[in-house]
């Protein structure tokens, strides 16, 4: 049987820390040696350090995977779904490794990262590295909620995780990264009401609105989407604010058994609905970075390991 990775589907944690890499050489062979090395890591500071609920997740970027797996290729593997429109984008940024690690403790997201760090030296360079927080009761920056359209119980596995459909990558998930800068100086000047309107739900009860009180652009509507039947397109959110006193945001990651649903509310966001009525939110938030990834099974990478 097939073992996820924790990090996927854990709870929500107090810190994470998010890095990406660009691989700079061709010895594929250690590189998948390595890769289950990590894995090793995280269990170890797990079970060390069991009482920070340590989890990770660790990820390859969809044109790498050709490189390190070429024989054995994900049904539903893609590049980033880079878009525009008007002002609004969703660009594509370097990223052959995508590694997140989360923990209730920093020191311990640290001492994983530089472990992770010294152990792949040779082999990349780091391209970004974001530290991100819980903001108070679980919030964005933004002073809403964050993550209430989260799937619950056992139900998450089932949004997040590979079945049997594609049975070589049971276990697995695609993984979608983007790091969005708020322009909180401009949201800040939003009247509470005008906040909420934007968002769809209240800031300080976190009650959502009617359908028929939502506005076309509120931020609920344009990513609580539906298919055809009416069934709810659902995704796994493992997002996290990040910043400091210059540069506030919101880490984006997102889980799924298919690269459809993050494609779809991603479309739905910056082209918006038949009218083009977009995401408002998109005004006062920009996507700088963008990644598509995909996260195998822990049996996956340890076997391929050996090969």
């Amino acid at each position: 049987m097939t073992q996820a990775q924790k990090g996927i589907c854990a709870e929500p944690n107090l810190h994470a820390l998010y890095l990406t890499f660009t691989v700079v050489d061709d010895d594929t062979q250690a590189m998948r040696v390595k890769l289950a090395r990590i894995l090793d890591l995280f269990t170890h500071f797990d079970e060390e350090y069991y009482e920070a609920m340590v989890s990770g997740v660790l990820a390859i970027g969809t044109d790498y995977w050709y490189e390190l797996y070429p024989d054995i290729i994900p049904n539903e593997l893609a590049p980033f779904p880079c878009m525009n429109c008007d002002d609004r984008s969703a660009p594509n940024s370097p990223g052959d490794l995508f590694i997140q690690v989360k923990a209730d403790r920093m020191d311990i997201c640290h001492a994983i990262g530089t472990e992770i760090i010294q152990l792949l030296k040779p082999h990349v360079d780091l391209y970004e590295e974001v530290r991100g927080f819980r903001y108070l009761d679980g919030r964005d920056l933004t002073g809403f909620v964050d993550g209430t359209e989260n799937p619950r119980g056992m139900h998450k596995f089932d949004v997040a995780i590979v079945g049997d459909k594609d049975p070589d990558f049971a276990g697995g998930s695609y993984i979608h990264v983007q790091r969005y800068r708020h322009n909180m100086t401009k949201w800040q000047l939003l009247p509470k009401g005008s906040q909420e309107d934007v968002i769809g739900r209240t800031k300080t009860d976190n009650v959502e609105y009617a359908s028929d009180k939502k506005a076309a652009f509120s931020h609920t509507k344009r990513t609580s989407l539906k298919d055809e039947n009416g069934k709810s397109i659902e995704m796994l959110r493992q997002s996290m604010p990040y910043g400091d006193m210059s540069v506030q945001g919101l880490y984006f990651v997102s889980c799924a058994s298919s690269p459809e649903p993050f494609i779809k509310m991603l479309r739905s966001m910056i082209f918006g609905d038949e009218e083009g009525t977009y995401d408002k939110l998109l005004d006062y938030t920009t996507a700088e970075t963008g990644g598509a990834f995909f996260a195998p099974s822990i049996t996956f990478i340890k076997r391929q390991a050996k090969d």
